[in-house]
């Protein structure tokens, strides 16, 4: 009976995708699959989205583009290596600023507006705010809100703007698919994604596969290029997990924590855009790149929406790896600290 729900669900997604591809919505095949299932999730439909179909879609994602990083394009990232610090002390600090705000107006306390503010991996956010003792359930609703709004937002207003294919560096790819090379790819991507799963370590069917893609593509072995359709496939699967995320009560608990995090998430989006312009002044990558690498969004959506818009892919990547990297082995020893800062101010002076 399970298996029935899953497969119309996914036939819903799918026609999300194909509505939205007839709207001419920016990332279709991303975009109509979240906004169909998140909708019926939140009016109490029964569709439902297996967990399989995550890591599948965040396999073909990082397997996707990790075939851009090719010998010329990891020196490219060698030389902008400040501008990926950069982006990461920008990570920190709005996630410093969103603290702030979030437990002085959130009505929380300092340890859930700390995890809910970092800009990080949602699962993983909540794994460390569960492990302090943080309320898990503002934590999760905090991101997946974060989340939401970056991935609606920012691909509607690159199409206004008409920011897409700005990045005209000539990509040395290989564009041909081979059907067994494609399968080792799976195959290998697979493996390596299990072993960072074993290992505990964050996102690991994301940054399995690209780990995997990185590797070949950097010593120029090429097993074979994505097959338009399984990287639509991809989208939709990631969409569709997304979407899931939307319980009927979501926006209901909680309103005003809620509020000031959407507002939180809009000065961010602002800041992204005027340090993205900033940081153009000193080098030679464009403001929309700029924008989608500072973008306070999740590893796999940001990329992938480099990639639909044509937008310096591994430039996007390096940034938000850097940032989940950054982030994910800085957050817990940085709440540390200011507790025990807020500790002894609040001790008794003798």
């Amino acid at each position: 009976m399970m298996y029935l729900k899953y497969i119309s669900s996914l036939a819903i997604a799918l026609l999300g995708a194909y509505l939205a591809q007839w709207l001419q919505f920016p990332i279709p095949w991303l975009l109509g699959p979240l906004l169909i299932t998140a909708l019926l999730k939140i009016n109490r439909l029964p569709v439902e989205c297996p967990p399989t179909a995550r890591k599948l879609g965040l396999s073909i994602i990082g397997l996707t583009l990790g075939l851009y990083f090719t010998p010329e394009m990891l020196q490219l990232i060698a030389t902008h290596g400040w501008v990926l610090l950069l982006g990461l002390i920008f990570a920190l600090l709005l996630g410093g600023v969103g603290t702030i705000i979030l437990h002085r107006w959130g009505k929380v306390d300092f340890k859930t507006a700390w995890f809910a503010s970092a800009i990080g991996g949602a699962n993983e956010m909540s794994h460390l705010a569960e492990h302090y003792q943080a309320r898990v359930d503002h934590v999760a609703s905090a991101h997946t809100l974060r989340v939401l709004m970056v991935v609606i937002i920012v691909p509607f207003f690159y199409q206004l703007m008409g920011w897409h294919g700005l990045d005209h560096r000539a990509l040395d790819l290989n564009m041909d698919v081979d059907w067994f090379g494609f399968c080792v790819l799976i195959l290998l991507s697979y493996f390596c994604s299990r072993i960072l799963q074993h290992y505990k370590l964050p996102n690991p069917w994301t940054f399995g596969a690209l780990f995997i893609a990185v590797i070949l593509t950097a010593q120029n072995i090429h097993l074979s290029a994505i097959p338009t359709p399984v990287l639509h496939l991809g989208q939709v699967l990631l969409g569709w997990s997304l979407g899931n995320k939307f319980k009927p009560d979501f926006f209901n608990t909680a309103p005003q924590f809620l509020s000031i995090v959407a507002i939180i998430n809009l000065s961010a989006l602002l800041l992204a855009g005027l340090s993205a312009y900033a940081i153009s002044q000193w080098t030679n990558i464009p403001v929309a790149t700029l924008s989608l690498g500072l973008a306070p969004g999740g590893v796999a959506e940001m990329t992938i929406t480099a990639k639909i818009l044509q937008l310096g892919v591994p430039i996007v990547t390096a940034f938000h790896v850097v940032r989940m990297i950054g982030v994910l082995g800085t957050t817990g020893y940085l709440y540390r600290f200011f507790e025990k800062l807020q500790q002894n101010k609040a001790k008794p002076s003798l």
